[in-house]
């Protein structure tokens, strides 16, 4: 099936990319629910991931401060799976890159701020849940190694948390109706490590099929459109993208 969607890529001139955490673990950040998944293996982690308990109780608030300045993701650098998504851009065929990522990989590797579509926010920014202040989530973790351990808004006294989307939280419209805009305007739809289980982001894989997309799936575990997709491809994500994206026969149309 390789030969085939790397045919499709190379015929297409909008390819509109979908990407959950499956596409950074060859970058040492574990995804959520997989075998080695951070839920899978800590299921309080997921109770850190819940805005509810997260304003209700400081002790969550204080363990994802430390979860926070732990993350592998701080020394996490961009792989090949990254790099060939900067080459489809390089490509001219890249419409947009919507990630359900927070680790602002993909802009690290050379993709284009504006292309990326960020549905649950970034963790390279925090966030005060009163005021609505924002500012590098660096400074808030020198407070923390300093010795705060739940760091409050230094405008408002407010609670300070990443600028992501948590469970029970809800997304930013705007930025939902615009990934669901451009996999309308796909002719393929690639959707990359993700169990494409959560809404309404996977959502955007039937938008994309009834406008006639080609649907590929790159992804090492099952996913729920495996049986709509036009090319299911599992394996490592890492070898798959550089081979179906690569410029082989280089075209920008």
């Amino acid at each position: 099936m390789i030969p085939q969607a790397k045919s499709w890529v190379d015929a297409a001139r909008r390819v509109v990319v979908l990407t959950g955490a499956g596409i950074s673990t060859d970058s040492g950040i574990p995804d959520f629910r997989g075998p080695q998944g951070l839920w899978t293996k800590n299921p309080l982690a997921e109770k850190m991931s819940n805005i509810h308990y997260y304003l209700a109780d400081r002790e969550v608030r204080k363990l994802s401060w430390q979860n926070r300045m732990a993350s592998p993701a701080w020394s996490a650098k961009p792989n090949a799976g990254h790099l060939a998504l900067v080459e489809l851009e390089k490509r001219n065929k890249l419409h947009a890159l919507i990630t359900q990522n927070i680790d602002e990989l993909h802009q690290q590797a050379g993709n284009s701020p504006n292309k990326v579509i960020e549905v649950h926010g970034t963790m390279r920014r925090v966030v005060c849940m009163s005021c609505g202040m924002r500012a590098p989530m660096q400074k808030a973790l020198d407070r923390v190694r300093a010795g705060e351990e739940d760091p409050p808004c230094r405008t408002c006294g407010g609670i300070l948390k990443s600028d992501t989307i948590s469970f029970g939280q809800q997304l930013v419209p705007e930025v939902i109706d615009r990934a669901m805009q451009v996999a309308g305007e796909a002719d393929v739809f690639l959707a990359v490590g993700s169990t494409l289980q959560v809404y309404p982001v996977a959502g955007a894989v039937d938008i994309a099929r009834s406008a006639g997309a080609k649907v590929i799936i790159v992804n090492a575990q099952p996913t729920a459109f495996d049986d709509v997709a036009d090319a299911v491809l599992p394996g490592s994500i890492s070898e798959i993208l550089p081979a179906i994206l690569g410029s082989g026969a280089r075209s920008s149309k």
